[in-house]
């Protein structure tokens, strides 16, 4: 066993523990995959990444640093969280980007880009697949989730290294009462997001109670970081297939999800997602699509543990 350099880092909350965490393995230089995935089931953490040299073609592509993805269950190709908060960590540590303005960070998926400014890292979201859903499956979907069909305004199916069967629903309340069956979830072997939209941002953030009613209660009790005049779009992502029954925060879905809302005119260029709720966290994803139609998907992140692990 090596002692290497590990942070725990905070991504997308509006403070520090408000987010999603992430465990972040600074050298994963040596290690299995086996020993890689051992590791991220023991953290328990939706996401646990390890960082690495890039490879021969990814340097010579720009790549400034290579990361591997793992969650309890399976490695991934790409994910929104563990991206920034890689990132993160790998500044925090000194890491130098070849260029001023980019960090290039390599994944299973590709190069992504990542940019900084004053207040966050945002990283430009993959290209887009995107199909329609069966209706067959997607009734099975509704009947897991316990949301009935006539509140279910558009569904799709979103690939941008992980595929995410994802749902538009009726209101942010509805998004909020969903009580799923994880196993059903689970068996169908899907993961799935479920999303609505508002009209305007709501002023404070809901902080999960110990029941189904309080969680949907428009009590809220954490003062908001989302401007007013935007408007905010509920999330929640269920990702049992995986071994995360619900996930706080999630860049990926987020991602994928605000391509689709802003090409089929469902949602402006530039709005604020609200995820967490639920799990008694507060998380913020900013979206801003360019003058050259890129989505860029940004947060903060703060290291909430730094120390050393033995692996």
């Amino acid at each position: 066993m090596k002692t290497r350099e590990f942070k725990q880092v905070d991504v997308f909350g509006v403070s520090a523990y408000l987010g999603n965490p992430l465990a972040v393995v600074l050298d994963g230089s040596d290690l299995s995959d086996q020993e890689m995935q051992h590791f991220a089931s023991w953290t328990h953490l939706s996401e646990t990444t390890f960082l690495l040299p890039p490879s021969e073609a990814g340097a010579a592509a720009g790549a400034d640093y290579r990361v591997r993805i793992f969650t309890p269950g399976a490695e991934l190709p790409f994910a929104g969280h563990p991206t920034l908060g890689s990132c993160h960590a790998w500044l925090e540590a000194g890491g130098k980007p070849k260029a001023q303005e980019v960090i290039v960070q390599e994944c299973a998926f590709g190069l992504v880009q990542i940019r900084r400014d004053a207040a966050r890292l945002r990283f430009a979201a993959p290209a887009l697949q995107r199909s329609p859903v069966e209706p067959n499956l997607l009734m099975e979907v509704a009947a897991a989730l316990g949301v009935n069909a006539e509140r279910i305004r558009a569904a799709q199916l979103l690939d941008n290294g992980p595929v995410w069967l994802t749902l538009l629903l009726d209101s942010r309340q509805t998004v909020l009462q969903l009580s799923p069956d994880h196993p059903a979830l689970k068996n169908l072997g899907y993961k799935v997001g479920v999303a609505a939209i508002e009209s305007a941002a709501p002023t404070t953030v809901l902080i999960a109670r110990s029941n189904r009613e309080a969680r949907a209660s428009s009590t809220r009790s954490v003062s908001s970081a989302v401007t007013p005049d935007l408007p905010a779009v509920e999330v929640r992502a269920f990702a049992a297939s995986v071994g995360v029954n619900e996930d706080p925060v999630t860049g990926s879905l987020n991602a994928s999800l605000a391509q689709w809302l802003i090409a089929d005119g469902l949602a402006p260029a530039v709005y604020i997602a609200e995820q967490g709720h639920c799990l008694g966290r507060a998380g913020r994803v900013h979206i801003e699509q360019d003058e050259l139609g890129q989505v860029w998907v940004g947060g903060e992140s703060v290291t909430c543990v730094e120390g050393t692990v033995k692996l």
